[in-house]
């Protein structure tokens, strides 16, 4: 599968990055990208425009539902840490999850919550964002971390 990023993937800025990731800076993000759709977005609830994912399908399960599906969004943060996103990228990523899981815990309220806010998805682009800075040859430092500020990247 061939993306907007795959060309761009050849520049030795992505050595550190193709090291922590086995070597496929674009097949990992394509996977990242997919799990992030089917936890945010999969399914459209029928008769609307609403869309939904399995994270707020297994946070209907009390408990262990809300944990599996948390891990699972850990997982994406683990891998942006692996393809070499800053601190500060990773410590937002970690403050959406952290409103996720808070919005979650909630019964009845925080299922109608997780529909709405979807993490997944805002760390993805957090990510995104960060890939797009390498393919430009910006060091992760230098990347601007206000939503301002993406019309420069």
């Amino acid at each position: 599968m061939t993306t907007r990023f795959s060309a761009a993937y050849n520049h030795p800025a992505f050595d550190e990055a193709r090291r922590f990731a086995g070597g496929d800076v674009a097949a990992t993000r394509a996977r990242l990208a997919a799990l992030a759709r089917l936890l945010d977005t999969a399914f459209r609830i029928p008769g609307t425009n609403i869309r939904m994912g399995a994270d707020a399908a297994l946070n209907l399960i009390p408990g262990a539902g809300t944990v599996f599906a948390k891990g699972l969004s850990g997982y994406l943060i683990w891998e942006a840490r692996r393809l070499g996103a800053p601190k500060a990228t990773l410590v937002r990523m970690l403050g959406n999850l952290g409103v996720d899981f808070a919005i979650s815990i909630v019964p009845l309220a925080g299922w109608v919550g997780d529909i709405f806010f979807r993490a997944n998805k805002r760390n993805m682009a957090l990510l995104d964002r960060h890939l797009a800075g390498l393919e430009r040859g910006v060091t992760p430092a230098r990347i601007p971390s206000s939503p301002g500020a993406r019309r420069y990247l």
